[in-house]
């Protein structure tokens, strides 16, 4: 049998000058539409970069190449169409529907064609919840095994692993709806009488380092659910060459990004409502001493997304003007905190601690020291600003392959981070409270803060009397 082309893991897809592109055999420069520089693909046609993704006796593109091309593709078309064409050069190319092929072809290009499928179905898994890519799929594969029987194993466990990830994201989804209405259900109670019904964290938690061990799990989780796609879908406009139709312009194609999002707004709003809720001025100070705790265990395990949500939350102005509270907290753990978090410079001290827990991430020897949280919105604003900041398509309407590289660099690190398994024991007792547990809306903030510390100032009384 033909060995199959090896599949590097994703942090090998990087040398030291940023992306290693001659992992297998490339072609000829600037040949038949693909414009090359000391053998970078800078630039192409689409139907090119579509031939180069195909695979022949002689050729496998370089897995980056795939990677980066599946990736930034759906910005010219649907992956259904992009698959459509795969298939139909797939089966013109190596002569499949011709009656009396031989196996000894078949044996040539089968498993060359199988591991192109695997790496866009592991890869891109969610792009097949679209029945028309299923049927491609089923059609080129069903081509490949009626030719020779001996592949048939391998496209049934490519077919089962896609279905598990689908399925997985089916129950995923129904997970998240059923703590949204539960948090929604509970949202009326609290606006009548909070106080009565609320448990505080600290008496369902009051370990510190175990909420943040906790945290950790709800974030990879919600991590590993979104498909590198989703950062490129979020924010497709339409192909400049095509006027009238937006290329993916249906919402569900970024639901565990925006899922993830607002995770981050929740624990925001949950570090403000616990710290407004207690009468007394000593518990809101406790509250407040325990979450700069959380916070720093979780700047120690690498959660950056955790971190800047309990940040904000604290900096949140119905909290912020608590001002005898605060006075008696001992803030100066805070303040290292918020000084790592602190936006100026394009963030530069987070990005720096950011770069050492990646770095920590590469040579670990347990799963404890692989994890990587990224501070999510900023990881969307780069990536969102790197696709503003340059044209996809040039002058020419050639691809902009450069910018791709650049994006799938991105995107592909981020991929490496998003795969780690949690290594921290799961608590439902605190998971539970962590995701359902009713919050405060922006009102009910201000008017749990005003009752604790009466209002200053003018604009605060009058806020208070509307909000009465």
């Amino acid at each position: 049998q033909a060995r199959m082309p090896q599949t590097p893991p994703f942090a090998a897809m990087f040398d030291s000058s940023g992306y290693n592109r001659n992992l297998y055999q490339s072609k000829e420069d600037s040949c038949g539409g693909l414009y090359y520089q000391d053998n970078n693909l800078l630039s192409g046609s689409l139907e090119a970069l579509i031939q180069h993704l195909v695979p022949n006796v002689d050729y496998y593109p370089d897995r980056t190449y795939i990677f980066t091309f599946l990736l930034s593709s759906r910005l010219f078309m649907h992956p259904y169409e992009l698959m459509a064409k795969v298939c139909h050069l797939c089966i013109e190319q190596q002569r499949l529907s011709e009656p009396g092929l031989d196996k000894n072809q078949i044996r040539k290009i089968a498993p060359k064609i199988l591991q192109l499928l695997t790496e866009w179905t592991e890869t891109f898994p969610y792009d097949f919840r679209d029945e028309r890519m299923m049927r491609n799929l089923k059609e080129l594969a069903q081509r490949i095994t009626s030719g020779d029987e001996m592949y048939r194993k391998n496209v049934q466990q490519l077919l089962k692993n896609l279905l598990r990830k689908l399925a997985s994201l089916g129950q995923y989804e129904e997970v998240l709806a059923k703590i949204n209405a539960t948090s929604t259900d509970h949202l009326t109670v609290l606006k009548t009488k909070p106080q009565t019904i609320q448990r505080d964290i600290i008496t369902v938690c009051n370990d510190p380092y175990l909420l943040a061990q906790q945290l950790t799990h709800i974030e990879l989780e919600r991590l590993n659910y979104i498909g590198p796609e989703e950062f490129v879908q979020a924010f497709v406009q339409k192909d400049p060459l095509d006027n009238d139709k937006r290329c993916y312009g249906d919402g569900k194609k970024t639901r565990n990004l925006e899922a993830y999002v607002e995770w981050f707004n929740r624990l925001s709003y949950l570090v403000a409502t616990e710290i407004c809720m207690p009468v007394k001025k000593k518990h809101r100070a406790r509250v407040i001493e325990y979450f700069i705790d959380v916070a720093r265990e979780c700047f120690n395990i690498g959660n950056f997304n955790s971190l800047m949500a309990i940040i904000s939350g604290m900096n949140m102005s119905a909290v912020s003007r608590l001002k005898k509270t605060w006075a008696k907290v001992k803030t100066d753990k805070f303040d290292i905190l918020e000084h790592q978090m602190d936006p100026s410079s394009n963030f530069y001290n987070y990005r720096t601690a950011l770069r050492g827990a990646a770095q920590r991430s590469l040579t670990a020897h347990s799963t404890r020291e692989k994890i990587v949280i990224p501070f999510f919105s900023l990881l969307i604003k780069d990536i969102y600003f790197l696709n503003e900041g340059c044209a996809s398509r040039l002058p020419n309407g050639h691809v902009n392959f450069e910018k791709f590289w650049e994006l799938a660099k991105q995107i592909s690190e981020f991929m490496t981070w998003k795969q780690v398994e949690c290594p921290f024991e799961r608590d439902r007792k605190i998971l539970q409270y962590l995701l359902t547990v009713p919050v405060f809306s922006d009102d009910a903030l201000y008017l749990a803060s005003y009752e604790s510390e009466s209002p200053e100032n003018h604009i605060e009384k009058d806020r208070w009397k509307t909000l009465r």
